[in-house]
């Protein structure tokens, strides 16, 4: 039976704002928490959603979410934490977001008798890893998948493109200001996947029984180098840069520097041990997922060069107005 009432943790950000309209867009209904509603606001205007202001960090408001919901979607992720203690340490913002949360989610879907969950995850997630990240990551799997009474999905995607993300887009505006690229870790292998086949991917599993209990890798169809991505973000927005590979040293000098950017980390030390691991799939997309991933080419070639497009009329604009 088609699971209606959906609670989605995390459903602010990039992949959660395009899940959030594809169950919507089946009619089903969609709880959103947040600390704050102006967060959710983009999210607002679909007829099925529903924005709660509430802190899924504290047991009782996750508890009061739970009982209003038969299936529960865990989107929540951060990409950089203080410092851990020790080799198999998280660091504590890790700890909470992808070690904690999990825990209390599958604990808050047994009181609720809350059978189902979906869960993301990250692919390279393993326990002995050599990022702090991704040895978090395979600790939310094991919490995840914990509870005998819930019915959980794991799915590891590497990273997730689409016009929105911060990942392609990010590239591409560093490039349209410096006239070089330098660049740590040029080397580490990346399988990028669209965001609308991540989404696909878990609105086609969250009735599917076959799917209960399994952790799928999501990748897309080609293999590319850090430098080869940037390279194809640097073209597709009308600003190629050289892109200069740093060796290890002046790599990891970079990565400090870059967790002291006002604003918010850019890059850090914890994300370039994570690219000591290729974050490449070990096969093809189940098929039971029902998904033919598209290809980044065809895809970032068109919001990178709009993007690029109107940042030129931008720019007339301005001039014009002098």
């Amino acid at each position: 039976m088609p699971y209606s009432n959906i609670l989605v943790l995390g459903g602010t950000g990039f992949i959660g704002s395009h899940l959030i309209a594809q169950l919507a867009a089946q009619g089903r209904h969609v709880i959103v928490p947040t600390r704050r509603a102006v967060r959710a606001r983009h999210l607002a205007v679909l007829p099925t959603v529903e924005i709660v202001v509430a802190d899924i960090n504290q047991d009782a408001a996750l508890a009061a979410l739970m009982r209003r919901a038969d299936a529960v979607i865990n989107l929540v992720g951060i990409l950089h934490s203080r410092p851990g203690v020790g080799t198999a340490s998280y660091g504590p913002d890790f700890a909470k977001a992808h070690v904690e949360l999990p825990i209390r989610v599958v604990a808050a879907c047994g009181v609720a008798g809350v059978k189902r969950s979906l869960h993301m995850s990250a692919l390279g997630a393993n326990r002995t890893a050599p990022s702090m990240y991704l040895r978090s990551k395979a600790a939310g799997e094991d919490a995840a998948l914990s509870h005998p009474a819930v019915a959980t999905t794991v799915f590891r995607p590497s990273v997730v493109f689409g016009e929105d993300d911060a990942f392609l887009n990010m590239f591409a505006k560093l490039q349209s200001v410096f006239p070089v690229f330098p660049l740590g870790g040029a080397d580490a292998r990346f399988q990028p996947i669209y965001v609308g086949d991540v989404v696909q991917a878990f609105v086609n599993a969250l009735d599917n029984p076959h799917t209960f209990g399994k952790v799928y890798e999501l990748a897309g169809p080609t293999i590319y180098t850090l430098r080869e991505l940037v390279q194809l973000a640097g073209r597709y927005s009308g600003h190629p840069r050289p892109v200069l590979a740093l060796p290890p040293a002046l790599a990891r000098l970079q990565a400090f520097m870059l967790e002291w950017v006002p604003g918010g980390p850019v890059m850090s030390r914890d994300n370039l041990d994570s690219m000591k691991v290729d974050n490449v799939a070990h096969g093809p997309i189940a098929p039971e997922l029902g998904i033919k991933p598209e290809a980044l080419e065809a895809i970032a070639s068109r919001y990178l060069g709009e993007a690029a497009g109107r940042s030129h009329f931008d720019q007339y604009r301005i001039r014009a107005k002098r």
